[in-house]
């Protein structure tokens, strides 16, 4: 019954876990670039009480034996990287990328670090950069006498200056792919950072060597199904709330034979 008690707590512990992340894919259902996250749980170790395979009499093996499970754990919180829906904005730095890849950012601190969120501006200076100010790796600056800007498909920035109906070429956007997009670590600010098990970026031009092509005036919105993590927060919250029964059931057990009387 004691045992019971502990296997219990894993379960609801787990299970708390799980709604965090849940939580977190709701919070972010409107927020660009977004991936949404799935826990994954692993049973823990067994204790044999009897091993199966074990003779009970001359000739004769126990064909199965007593294993206890202690309970479950946590193993891994994935990023699910399946394409969000596009919206049409008309802004002419909104991009999405439209198959596999990640736009490249300079940190502050130089570090590159990679998204899927294409929602770009223009700073003070004319450089495309993100909300945040971080600037596109490498970096593009668009001329102060811009009437128009033509990102194309390949990546290549276009502008039309004032006096001059001829375009001009400024920059080239560059993407890049990992070989396991689901070992990258996410930073904040829908940025990754590269990690052992996400294996070194690969960058190219849009639409070679297995990149994807962009899009501009439009958004990629997040990847989270409403209707789906609302599902997995029902069944989430069941998982929670039979575990604490199993707690209470052991504790009545406990009672009853503390109440025991010779």
């Amino acid at each position: 019954m004691i045992r019971s008690l502990f296997i219990a707590a894993t379960g609801m512990e787990a299970q708390r876990l799980n709604i965090d992340v849940i939580a977190n894919n709701l919070a972010n259902v409107n927020t660009a670039g977004y991936k949404r996250s799935r826990a994954d749980f692993q049973e823990l170790i067994y204790q044999d009480v009897k091993a199966p395979g074990t003779p009970s009499a001359e000739g004769a093996l126990i064909p199965s034996g007593i294993e206890l499970g202690l309970g479950v754990k946590p193993v891994a919180v994935q990023k699910i990287f399946l394409q969000g829906d596009f919206v049409q904005t008309g802004n002419n730095l909104d991009l999405v990328i439209e198959g596999d890849g990640f736009f490249q950012i300079t940190k502050p601190d130089g570090e590159v670090a990679y998204t899927r969120s294409g929602a770009f501006k223009m700073d003070s200076e004319g450089r495309i950069v993100t909300s945040d100010g971080y600037s596109l790796e490498p970096s593009i600056t668009i001329p102060a006498n811009t009437k128009s800007i033509t990102i194309g498909s390949d990546g290549k920035v276009t502008v039309i200056q004032a006096g001059n109906s001829s375009p001009v070429e400024v920059g080239q956007i560059e993407l890049a792919r990992f070989v396991n997009p689901g070992g990258l670590t996410a930073l904040g600010k829908s940025l990754f950072a590269p990690t052992a098990s996400s294996g070194e970026a690969t960058t190219g031009n849009p639409g070679s060597e297995g990149l994807g092509t962009l899009n501009q005036g439009f958004i990629e919105m997040s990847n989270v199904n409403i209707v789906e993590e609302m599902v997995n927060m029902i069944v989430s919250q069941r998982a929670y709330e039979i575990n604490s029964k199993a707690v209470q059931a052991s504790d009545e057990m406990l009672q009853i034979a503390n109440n025991l009387k010779r």
